[in-house]
Parts: structure tokens; sequence; C-alpha cells
């Protein structure tokens, strides 16, 4: 079995069921938009429209032919999380759309294996979210950089509720960049994508390790995408500002050995570098389906590096298996 551990989807009928049900979500507005759908939530402005890449099944799962893919894990689409609206009503946005993430579970053969989305603006109603998610089968979330989706951090004891149902649970926490990289000198040169998502991770991950967020809530099986967001490279500067003042902050080094990664990371060099320093045990395939940024080619960067064939197997399938409680 090959699993591509990093993908995003939006089921079409999630999109028709929030527009039948609009008076319930009196924070959102909806907005039609080249035949798709952008949402405004709190007044803030308006997301970009859900691609057809989202929400088009039928040719997802053919690209996943295409490229000897058996299941996708996905997680729904960062723009439209709700992590901005009032908490009860970020709430009941989230629980419809994991309703929708189990139906396309349920509905394509077992192709697609749902994380949830919890209203992190709340840590509160973001763990007993988390624990609806569980009890319906789900084995975790994906989560923002910016649990209110406007700057506040992971760390911050708001959220102490969360981890420690993640903790408990075993949850997958897949740590995400959100749009907005809080950031304006990247908003040119397509630098969002090829940068702001890099520096907006790295941020929030280290405030995490740094924060012994990492080890406290160890059962939480936390995962980084874009091949860790460059900490392969930046760990030694993290190490040494640890050994400065050790008494202050987690250790970098353990934090880095128990977190996940994935394979995205568009370049051989870099795949190398990131297995070296954590193992090949701590990454899956991963292609960030169905954005330009991600690789549409997910399994060739494996052929370009030197890898046993149980390091491979388990980049492939077999860690992303574990993390989600299943075997091979």
């Amino acid at each position: 079995m090959i699993i591509d551990a990093h993908a995003h989807l939006v089921p079409p009928a999630l999109l028709e069921e929030l527009q039948d049900r609009k008076s319930e979500f009196p924070s959102v507005e909806m907005t039609p938009k080249d035949g798709s759908l952008s949402f405004s939530f709190a007044g803030k402005k308006a997301t970009r429209p859900v691609s057809p890449g989202l929400t088009n099944i039928a040719k997802r799962l053919a690209w996943m032919d295409e490229n000897g893919i058996d299941r996708q894990v996905v997680a729904g689409w960062l723009d439209m999380f709700g992590n901005d609206l009032p908490a009860e009503e970020g709430a009941a946005w989230a629980r419809t759309i994991n309703a929708h993430m189990l139906a396309a579970e349920k509905d394509n053969g077992g192709r697609f294996s749902g994380l949830a989305v919890v209203p992190t603006q709340s840590g509160t109603l973001a763990a007993e979210v988390l624990r609806e998610a569980h009890g319906a089968g789900m084995s975790g979330t994906m989560i923002g950089t910016q649990p209110d989706n406007g700057g506040a951090e992971l760390d911050a004891p708001e959220m102490t509720p969360f981890w420690e149902a993640a903790h408990e649970l075993g949850s997958i926490v897949a740590i995400h960049p959100v749009f907005d990289a809080g950031d304006a000198r990247v908003r040119d040169f397509g630098m969002p994508n090829a940068l702001g998502r890099i520096t907006d991770s790295l941020i929030a991950v280290t405030r995490i390790i740094y924060s012994g967020h990492v080890e406290k809530y160890s059962g939480a099986k936390i995962v980084i995408g874009i091949g860790g967001a460059a900490l392969p490279y930046v760990i030694g500067r993290l190490r040494h500002n640890h050994a400065l003042h050790p008494e202050d902050m987690a250790d970098p080094v353990k934090a880095m050995s128990m977190l996940y990664y994935d394979t995205l990371v568009h370049e051989p060099a870099a795949l190398q570098l990131l297995i070296d320093t954590v193992g090949a045990d701590r990454i899956m395939l991963g292609s960030d389906m169905p954005f330009p940024i991600g690789d549409p080619v997910p399994r060739a960067i494996l052929d370009k590096i030197e890898l046993s064939p149980a390091d491979r197997a388990s980049i492939e399938s077999g860690l992303a298996l574990k993390l989600m409680g299943e075997t091979a």
C-alpha cells in the first residue's frame, strides 16, 4: 500500500450544505465567485475561491491511480477552517466539515482517511470537538500555525485543553501554515508559497519545541509538513541557543527526534538532510495535493536518494499506518 500523508480535500456536498445552512452561520459571508465559493469570516477579507482541485474527487482518484497511491490522508482547506469565527459558531462549522470528511471516507472505498478540523480559537472547544472526532473514528486533526488565524500562538495557555486531549487520545496533530504568514515582505513574487509558509511554520513549531509542549504532550503525534519547514537546516542554531540558556527552554534536539515529517521538499539533497537529521522512520510521503506548490509526482523524489527497502516502505505507508493505529 502507498499512502500520501499530506493532502487537502473539500467534499462538494460540504459546500452545498454550508450554503443551505448559511443562516446558522451569521458570522460567515459566502460569495459565489468564478463558479466556486469564497468565504469571509467575521468581517475579514474574503478567502480565495475553493479551487476545483479541492472538490473534484474523480480527477483526484485518477491522479492517485497514475501515481500508484492507494490512499490519501486528507485534511480540509486551511482558508475555510473558520478559526477566526466566534468560538461556538466555529465549533459548529468544524463539526459540519468533519461530518463530510467522514462521509468522503465511506463513499470512496477507503481511498481517503480524514483529519478533523477543530476550533482552535477556543482550546476547550477544540478539545471537545477532537474527542468527538476520535469517537467517530478519525485519528487526529490538522491545525493552523496561528490558532485564531490571526497571530495567536500554539503554546498559549488557552490552548492547554486541546494539547491535553491530543496527548490523552494519541491524536495525530498535523501543523500546517495559514494563508497569511503575517509578514508583508513575502507578498510579492509568489513568496507566500515559496517562503512564507516555511517561516510561519518554523516560528510556530519552534515555540512548541522551546516551550516544552512536544515533550509534555508526547502522546500527541505531531506532524510538521513541508519537510519540517527548515528545522533540519537550523537545528544547530536552535541547539546553540538552548545551550546558552538551558533553564529557559526545552531541548530542541530531543523535541525534533519526537516529531514527524513529510517528504515535501522538492529537492533530493534536502530530503537526505532531513533523513540524516531525524531518521527515515520519522518521515512520510506527502504531496500537498491539489496545490501548485505541492509535488505532482511525490514518489519520484524517493528514486533520487539511497533508501533501503525497509525505509522506503516506512516512508510510503508504514509510518502513516502506525500513526493512524493500523497495521500494514
